[in-house]
């Protein structure tokens, strides 16, 4: 599959060829040399996206990449913002012409068709967000969402990932993703990969979450354990 396909662009033109949207959970999946399963999963919110190969297994994440996008008529134009395997593309652009209908999606003269998985349905997240601050010890430290690094969360309707990197230095510095749900209040990530520590594949977090202003804030605990109280504003 070719990898162009998964570095996307900013200007938000429209998202859908013939009524058929772009937004929302894909999959892929193919078979390594070594014979095993490699699933491929693409997230794109209104602008930006991101994709993902982990081994579909154990979880073990391989790669990941993303960024931008715009659609106009049927061709995607795409701006790199993070690469894991190749960090030398972040920052360029590519368009290619692509296919949709209500269930799969591809490049134009390539084989490898997506499959939906949701419309952005039925989360009620379903955005690309960028980490604003977080509280501690009762004071909350602010961040400068348009500064090079990043920590950008993007979901759709059932699936979740978040990626820090820097648009500058084009360092990608790790991710991790999966399922989520939002009920009655409670937002829980399942994770089913994690660049920095494999161990984590299998775990369920449970946050309390709110949406006040505009902004997204969550409280739990990390991975780790540790207490957790984060901010986090919509991409623009």
């Amino acid at each position: 599959m070719k990898q162009i396909f998964f570095l996307l662009v900013s200007t938000f033109l429209s998202i859908s060829i013939n009524g058929q949207s772009f937004i929302g959970a894909w999959e892929a999946t193919s078979t390594s040399n070594a014979g095993v399963e490699i699933r491929n999963v693409v997230i794109f919110s209104e602008g930006y996206q991101v994709a993902t190969w982990y081994e579909a297994k154990t979880g073990k994440f391989l790669k990941t990449n993303g960024g931008t996008w715009k659609l106009e008529s049927d061709t995607m134009t795409e701006v790199v913002e993070f690469d894991s395997e190749n960090p030398d593309r972040v920052g360029t652009e590519l368009s290619f012409k692509v296919r949709i209908d209500v269930n799969t999606m591809g490049i134009i003269g390539d084989s490898a068709t997506y499959k939906r998985i949701d419309d952005g349905s039925p989360g009620k997240l379903q955005n690309a967000w960028l980490m604003s601050g977080r509280v501690r010890n009762g004071e909350t430290q602010l961040r400068d969402v348009n500064r090079p690094r990043k920590t950008m969360k993007i979901l759709s309707g059932t699936r979740f990932q978040w990626i820090a990197y820097n648009t500058e230095t084009k360092k990608f510095s790790g991710t991790g993703g999966g399922t989520y749900t939002t009920i009655d209040g409670k937002y829980t990530e399942n994770i089913e990969f994690f660049s920095k520590d494999n161990s984590k594949v299998g775990m369920s977090l449970d946050f309390n979450y709110s949406i006040d202003n505009g902004n997204w804030t969550h409280t739990g605990f990390t991975s780790k354990g540790d207490p957790l109280h984060e901010i986090w504003s919509v991409r623009e």
